[in-house]
């Protein structure tokens, strides 16, 4: 488990772990570096496998924030949290409002917001306690979800990579595959249709992809297929790590450009790997930031246009 040679090792300020019976919340919030300001970072809610798992995954989600405020030139600093339970079945007012308070006993030092997992109303629980927490409805003087502006950034991201790998960033025709039929992985599929690209999409939840196929048309493959079709651009829209020894191989992409966080697994063994096949790689904490300007933008004061500038 964590000690201070893991926390020297990756350079984090603060760990706390969160334990409450009556509500049966256990959960781990990391603070990698406060340099630039306070750390900002959305919660998870997963039912890992261990609690290694879950600081393992909080803990490079963290760093990530930290990387990703700085490359949006942000004021703010990285930090997550992740809530370890069933989201499909254990979420409720009592769980979310105790995570609240543990926040709220940080002083600032961490401000919170939904991630995979969590949403707008999980969120608003957890303002019952503290202020430091985004992405609230808009009734209520926040941003709302930050998923559609997240898949917006990605999508002109993606555009930006066309251009740099031939020339142009129009995506009609080409084909893509998008990993994850979730909140950012739909909007970003009807963004990619209405321009006209030929999609593949995976998703291990059944429903998920039921629901994205009511708007728009694309091949469905399973999540093991995904890796190995002849798309010319990969969209990671789900979970890290995906880019491992396992899937790199299998890969016929020219780009690389999507939602997820921390999407290689060993950053810098398989950023070598993408860079001697030739596959040109959009960084996930750079591509997938519209969600944090978003939420971060609410600080100030919400103003969409401000956001989407």
């Amino acid at each position: 488990m964590v000690n201070f040679e893991i926390l020297e090792k990756s350079g984090h300020e603060q760990v706390v772990f969160c334990s409450n019976k009556e509500s049966g919340l256990k959960a781990i919030i990391a603070i990698h570096d406060t340099t630039l300001g306070p750390a900002i970072g959305g919660t998870r809610m997963l039912k890992y496998d261990n609690e290694e798992a879950a600081l393992n995954d909080v803990l490079r989600l963290s760093r990530g924030m930290t990387y990703k405020a700085a490359a949006a030139g942000l004021n703010f600093g990285g930090g997550k949290a992740v809530i370890i339970g069933d989201s499909a079945t254990q979420k409720n007012e009592l769980l979310f409002r105790t995570f609240g308070k543990f926040v709220d006993g940080l002083a600032g030092r961490y401000i919170t917001a939904e991630d995979v997992g969590t949403d707008v109303r999980d969120m608003e629980f957890v303002r019952m306690e503290t202020k430091y927490v985004t992405g609230i409805s808009k009734a209520l003087g926040g941003s709302g979800d930050p998923a559609p502006v997240t898949a917006y950034g990605v999508y002109t991201g993606m555009k930006a990579c066309a251009k740099e790998k031939w020339g142009n960033d129009s995506l009609r025709g080409r084909k893509i595959a998008v990993q994850g039929a979730g909140a950012v992985g739909r909007y970003l599929c009807e963004h990619l249709y209405n321009e006209g690209a030929e999609l593949f999409i995976a998703d291990i939840n059944q429903a998920k992809i039921k629901s994205v196929l009511e708007t728009i048309k694309a091949y469905v493959v399973s999540p093991e297929e995904i890796y190995e079709t002849d798309a010319e651009i990969f969209a990671p829209t789900a979970l890290g790590a995906v880019i491992n020894d396992k899937t790199i191989e299998k890969f016929k992409f020219e780009i690389i450009a999507g939602g997820a966080n921390n999407q290689l697994e060993d950053e810098i063994k398989h950023g070598k790997v993408l860079l001697d096949k030739g596959i040109l790689y959009a960084p996930d904490y750079v591509i997938n930031s519209g969600g944090l300007i978003n939420v971060a933008n609410e600080l100030e004061g919400y103003r969409q246009d401000r956001a989407m500038k």
